[in-house]
This record gives structure tokens, sequence and C-alpha cells, in this order.
């Protein structure tokens, strides 16, 4: 039971803390665009234009405000990875048209 003393106010409990945002890390976009620009890289280039895509779109992201600065560091790398990614996939392309071209030319005058 508590007592009531005059001039004296009553106890209170303690405030709760302070509810601040948490810790945000770097974005899912960012994450899956480093990803796959070193699988577009590694294994599977068709996933190095995706990776470019998404890493310049998550950039933009950033640079607006919409999302977390912290993210951009991974976001600029799986951007960069996508670009390699792109330029191997293009001379690979090119080169597979040139001698597969040349591959069939000969087939075809070989007679």
């Amino acid at each position: 039971m508590s007592t009531f003393t005059p001039g004296v106010p009553p106890p209170t409990s303690p405030p709760p803390p302070p509810t601040g945002a948490p810790p945000q890390g770097s974005s899912g976009r960012a994450t899956a665009s480093l990803v796959l620009g070193i699988l577009g890289i590694i294994c599977c280039n068709l996933l190095a234009p995706v990776a470019w895509v998404l890493g310049h779109s998550e950039l933009q992201t950033i640079a607006s405000g919409a999302s977390s600065p912290q993210g951009e560091g991974t976001a600029r790398a799986g951007m960069i990875l996508g670009i390699i990614g792109s330029v191997l996939l293009a001379l690979g392309l090119a080169w597979l048209m040139f001698w597969g071209g040349l591959a069939t030319m000969a087939a075809l005058f070989d007679h």
C-alpha cells in the first residue's frame, strides 16, 4: 500500500528507453547486385547485365535518399562487376559468331 505525503509527488516508473530506428545495413538490392556480378564473371555471363542494371538502379535510389547510403559500396561493386561481365559476354558472343561463322564457311566450301 502506498502512503501519500503532502508536497511530495507520487513515485513514477522510469520512462521507457528511446526507440530509434535500428541501424541500417546495405539494401538487399545492393547485395543482389554484388552476388549477380560475381556470378556473372565466374560462371554465368548472362547474369552480368542484370547486375549492372540492378547496381545502377540502387545507386540512383541511394542518391535520391530513398535507400541507406551504407549499401553504396556494395551496389557500386556489383555494378562494376556487371559491366566487366557484360563486356566479357559481348566478347564471348563476338568470338562465337566470328569463329562459328568461319567454321560454317569452311564446312560449306570444304567440298
